[in-house]
Formats: C-alpha cells, structure tokens, sequence
C-alpha cells in the first residue's frame, strides 16, 4: 500500500523547506515506506479539505480508507508501521514517544512565538518578549543532548525527526548558534540521506508551482 501525503499546491518562497509534509516524506524515506503527494490549493481550501483537517493545514496522510491529519499523529502511526522509525522494545518505545511529544509541546510553541513575531508579524516588541522563552527552553535542552548522538532509544527515532526539524527554524531564524550542542545535533540529524532526500523533494514540489 502507498500512502499518500497532502500537502499545499504553493507556499511563499520563504517556507519552502519547511512546510510540515516534509516530516512526513522524511519519515517514509527512513523506513522505505512508499508514498505519493497530492496536493490541495492553499488560497482556496475546499469544503473537501476541512472535512479531512477540521483547520485547514497540511499534512494529511492517506492509508487506504484512514486519513490523518497533524505531523505528530502521523508520525507515531508511521512508528507503528516500522521499526527504523520508533523501537518496539516497551521503555525505548516510551522515551521516542515522550520527546516527540516533548519536541511538540515544550519546544515548538516557544519557537514558533518567536518565529511569527519576527517574520510574519515584524514586531520588535513580540519578539523581545519571546526571545527569552526560546533560549530559556533551547538551554534546558542542552544537558539532555550533551554526550549523545541520538534524543531517545540510543539510536535515531521519530523523536530525533520532529526536534531536529524543530530546531531547524530556531536555525532559519539565527538563533541556534548560540547553543552548539543544539546546532551540532541538528547538523548531525539532517545530513542523514533520508532527510536529503525529502528536503530535495520538497523544494523541487514547490519550485514546479512557482
């Protein structure tokens, strides 16, 4: 069975490499699951696209009759169809689940806050209220990476997926050098093949629609 991922048919070049459907083709390309896109106007959502994702987004994944929306849902439903992506081992299996959901909830609403107020909302004030928060939980994060290679489980995990791509935006946005344990991890975790592959992808998707 293929599975299909939805994705947006065009987005501003300034998301391009970063749009969440990447997650997902990342992930079948670490397991060497088959997939194709489909694609799903960005300007004009159908009434067909919120039925599939009550809030409009990408991506959606495809399994035959199953649809799914929200990149970490997916991605612990993908760990469930291959071992390179989540370990079947109870406590190992537990620790991928905690940081992928970690990387979702402590990390990602403080990266994303700063994000919005400095490239969509240009707002000096935002973004020094922001700022803060980012470093506060980019440092609690350090000592935890400190001396391994790999987030959960002793070897690479969905969970190692999700942090790193989350911390490719503190990258895009000048703010992981300051932490180079950080910048060594995500360097280490995006120079996989797997990823090359789905960021090549992407880019290549989205430049067919400019």
């Amino acid at each position: 069975m293929t599975f299909v991922i939805t994705t947006y048919d065009w987005v501003s070049p300034f998301a391009v490499g970063y749009v969440r459907d990447l997650r997902i083709r990342w992930a079948c390309e670490e397991a060497g699951l088959p997939y194709q896109i489909e694609t799903t106007s960005v300007r004009e959502k159908t009434p067909q696209h919120f039925a599939r994702q009550p809030f409009g987004q990408v991506p959606i994944l495809r399994d035959g009759e199953l649809s799914l929306f929200e990149s970490g849902a997916i991605l612990l439903y993908l760990g469930e169809r291959s071992e390179a992506l989540m370990p079947r081992e109870a406590a190992a299996r537990a620790e991928t689940q905690q940081w992928l959901v970690a990387a979702l909830n402590s990390l990602e609403p403080a990266v994303m806050a700063m994000a919005l107020a400095r490239i969509f909302d240009q707002d000096a004030r935002a973004e020094e209220l922001a700022l803060p928060r980012l470093h506060e939980r980019l440092g609690q994060l350090v000592p935890v990476l400190e001396g391994r290679d790999f987030i959960a489980a002793g070897r690479f995990t969905v969970a190692d997926l999700l942090l790193a791509d989350v911390l490719r935006v503190v990258d895009s946005v000048g703010e992981l050098a300051a932490h180079p344990v950080l910048s060594a991890y995500m360097n280490r975790i995006t120079a996989r093949p797997a990823f090359q592959r789905a960021h090549a992808a992407q880019v290549a998707h989205f430049a067919q629609a400019a």
